[in-house]
C-alpha cells in the first residue's frame, strides 16, 4: 500500500510542478480569453496612474507634464495644512460613507433573505426583475424622477396643496440631503446588489436546514445558525472591497444636484477634485488629494483584509 502510494506521488508530482511554458501553453484560450479584458483594464486603469506625477509638479496644460516645474509637496498643503474647503469635503465624505456602511451596505442582504423566503418561484423572479429594473438608469434619470416626486412642483407638494396643506421642501433641503442621497442610492442599487447574496444562499445545503428543524430550529434561529454563517464568506469579501471605495461616494450623483442645496453640504472629495482641477484650474492640488484618497483606500483593503485572516477568514487573498 505504501509502495503504491509513493508511486501515485511519484507520477503527480512533476504534473503539479509544470514549467511556466508548459502552463502557459496548457491555458493558452483561457489566457486568449483574458485578453482582451486585461488589454481594457491596462490601458484605462494602470496607465492613467502615471499621471498622477502632477500631483508634485506645478502642472500647467500648455507645458505638459514633461515640461511642468516640480514643487515637491507642495500641492499636499491642503490636506496638511487643513484647508477649510477641503475639511469641509472631507467631512461630507465621512458622513455619507458612515450612512452609506450603516444603510446602504446591508439593505441587499436583507432583501436577499426576503426574496430568498418566497415560496413562489414565479413571484420571486417577478420581485427580481422588477428590483432589478432602477439600476440600468443613469443617474440624469433617477434625479430627475426624485425631483418630480419630491421637488418643490412635484406630485408630493401638488397633492398637499390641493388638500390646503403645508408644502414639504425635500430636494432642497440641504438638512435633508444626505439623507436624500443615501435613500436614492438605496432605491437603485439594492435590487441588484442582491444577485450575489441570492448566489450565495443557493450554494447552502438545503439539509442543514432539514438538521435544524429536526431539531427544534425556529425560523429565525436557522437565520441566525445556517444562513448567515453561510453568507458570512461574502459579505466580509463585499465589505472589505467597499471599504476600498469608501471615500468614492457618488460624484455624478452629487454633481447633478449640488447646485440646488450649495457646496456646504454636497461638496465631497470627488466634487472638491472636479471643482478645483478641472474647473478651478489647481490640478495639482486636485491630483493630491485624489491620490491621497487612493493611498488611503489601499491601505484601509489590506489593514480589513489582515484583520480578516486573524479571525479565519479568507478575505480578499489568501495569506
Amino acid at each position: 500500500m505504501l509502495q503504491r502510494s509513493s508511486l501515485f506521488r511519484s507520477k503527480t508530482g512533476p504534473q503539479q510542478q509544470l514549467s511556466l511554458g508548459r502552463r502557459l501553453l496548457r491555458d493558452r484560450v483561457l489566457l486568449l480569453f483574458a485578453l482582451p479584458g486585461t488589454a481594457l483594464i491596462i490601458v484605462f486603469h494602470y496607465v492613467p496612474l502615471l499621471g498622477n506625477v502632477i500631483a508634485f509638479k506645478d502642472y500647467q496644460p500648455f507645458l505638459g507634464i514633461a515640461g511642468s516645474d516640480w514643487s515637491g509637496w507642495e500641492n499636499f498643503t491642503v490636506i496638511f495644512n487643513g484647508d477649510p474647503a477641503f475639511l469641509r469635503a472631507l467631512k461630507n465624505t465621512l458622513i455619507l460613507t458612515s450612512l452609506q456602511s450603516v444603510f446602504v451596505f446591508p439593505a441587499p442582504i436583507l432583501l436577499a433573505l426576503l426574496l430568498n423566503s418566497l415560496f413562489s418561484e414565479r413571484i420571486k423572479r417577478i420581485a427580481q426583475s422588477i428590483l432589478y429594473l432602477p439600476h440600468f438608469m443613469s443617474w440624469v434619470i433617477v434625479v430627475a424622477l426624485f425631483q418630480q416626486m419630491l421637488g418643490g412642483s412635484g406630485l408630493l407638494n401638488n397633492y398637499l396643496r390641493s388638500h390646503d396643506l403645508a408644502t414639504i421642501n425635500l430636494i432642497g433641503n440641504s438638512e435633508l440631503f444626505h439623507v436624500l442621497l443615501t435613500s436614492q442610492i438605496i432605491w437603485k442599487d439594492t435590487g441588484w446588489a442582491t444577485i450575489l447574496f441570492l448566489a450565495a444562499l443557493s450554494q447552502i445545503d438545503s439539509q442543514l436546514y432539514e438538521a435544524a428543524s429536526v431539531d427544534g430550529a425556529t425560523r429565525m434561529r436557522q437565520l441566525w445558525h445556517v444562513t448567515l454563517p453561510g453568507l458570512r464568506g461574502i459579505i466580509i469579501l463585499l465589505f472589505i472591497l467597499r471599504l476600498g471605495d469608501s471615500l468614492t461616494v457618488g460624484f455624478e450623483q452629487i454633481i447633478l444636484q449640488q447646485q440646488a442645496v450649495g457646496r456646504d453640504v454636497s461638496e465631497v472629495l470627488d466634487t472638491y477634485v472636479y471643482n478645483n482641477g478641472v474647473l478651478g484650474g489647481a490640478w495639482g492640488v486636485a491630483a493630491a488629494v485624489g491620490l491621497v484618497k487612493g493611498v488611503v483606500g489601499v491601505i484601509l483593503v489590506l489593514t480589513a483584509n489582515k484583520v480578516a485572516h486573524i479571525f479565519g477568514e479568507q478575505g480578499v487573498y489568501q495569506r
